[in-house]
Parts: structure tokens; sequence; C-alpha cells
């Protein structure tokens, strides 16, 4: 049975760095792929020729996923926490709605990125199960450079409970990360192939198989 698949995007390459092996594995299993960007970059912050560019990104990395939808809320980068979260959610509702999703992945709240943590807020508001269409599985995924750079002892920690075995799309994964040009550094940096490769190696070691990516289930309905 095709299902539907949501990914939660704060900014472009998020979706990517935290699922983009689940997203490519979900594809080449049948499923319908859709894609919510939360931010995007403001006319007054950055010049016309770099938004060109991230467009042209976009529409490349649709094609490479085979997304059946992309919502680009077009809030400001970050800044989401000055938005009013009325609005947030409002637009967030209406793409879950369009996509009435099975299966949704979101950033995970512990983030050091507030935009991150806003996001899945405001995601959060629209999983209700009272709230129809609510997802009946809701995952977060861990971003390299935002959820292993958090360091307030207070916050949420990453704890991982589902393993998903991306060894057939690793490759694929790292191809559309390199899509971002100038969101992929040399290692150490961690938004590098390197590190992107031996996070893959890391969990797949803890799940049994070549490569794999970590996430926290934080709902399930079955």
């Amino acid at each position: 049975m095709t299902r539907s698949i949501l990914v939660v995007a704060p900014h472009p390459d998020d979706e990517t760095l935290g699922c983009g092996g689940a997203l490519l594995r979900h594809g080449a299993e049948g499923d319908q792929l859709h894609w919510v960007i939360v931010t995007a970059m403001a006319p007054e912050s950055y010049p016309a020729e770099l938004r060109a560019r991230r467009a042209a990104e976009l529409r490349e990395v649709e094609r490479l996923y085979g997304f059946a939808s992309t919502h680009e809320l077009g809030f400001p980068a970050a800044r989401l926490e000055t938005v009013p979260r009325a609005a947030l959610v409002e637009k967030m509702s209406a793409a879950f709605n369009a996509v009435r999703p099975d299966i949704a992945y979101l950033p995970h709240p512990g983030d050091v990125h507030s935009d991150h943590r806003v996001a899945f807020e405001a995601a959060a508001a629209c999983v209700k199960w009272f709230r129809p269409p609510a997802p009946r599985r809701v995952l977060v995924y861990e971003t390299l450079s935002e959820t292993d750079a958090a360091v307030d002892p207070a916050a949420q920690p990453f704890r991982p409970n589902v393993f998903l075995d991306i060894s057939a799309h690793l490759d694929g994964k790292l191809e559309i990360l390199q899509r971002y040009q100038g969101e992929v550094g040399l290692f150490p940096f961690p938004r590098s192939v390197e590190a992107v490769r031996a996070l893959a190696r890391v969990r797949g070691a803890a799940a049994g198989c070549d490569a794999a990516e970590a996430f926290q289930l934080v709902k399930e309905i079955v």
C-alpha cells in the first residue's frame, strides 16, 4: 500500500542531512514523498543572485527525490522565533491537510538552532489525533551541526530508538547533499560528505547494517 510521507525541513538541506536516505528508500518502495520547507532567504538579507541559485537547487533536489509536492512556507530564516506562532501553525496545518501524511519526519526539538525548535513545535500542533488528518507515525531526525551541537545541559537529548537501513541509498543521499552549494564544507566541518558518511556508518554499526539513519519515535498509533 502506498503511504504518504511528509518531511518538515526548517531550512533546505535539513531534509537530506536528517532523513535523505529514508526518503530515497520510501520512494524506492513506492511511497509518495512531500516536502515542507519552513524558511526562505529574505530579500532584504540575501542578494538576488544567491536566492536564484537556491531556487534552482531546490528544483533539482525536488527532481532527485521525486517529491510529489513541495510546500514553501516562506518565513524568514534565522528569525523564526519572531513569527507569530498562530501564523506559523496555520501555514503548517495547511500543508499537513494537503498532504494527509501517514508518516511525518520532524526536526529534533533539542537542536541548537532556534528555527529547528520552533518548526518542531509548530508541526507538533498538527499531529494531534483529534486534528485529522494526523499522521499515525511521527519521528524526529538528527541534523549534523545542529543536533550534535546542542550544549544546553537542560535541553532534551536525541535518543534514537528507530534505525533505518539506508545502505542502498547512502550514495544517493550524499549526491543530493552536494547539490546545496555553500552548505557543504570540508571535513571536519559537520556538513561534509565525510562526516555524513561517518554518522551513517556509526548508526549502521548500532543497527547491524552497512549504513543507517537514526530517529526518535515520538508517536505511533497502531
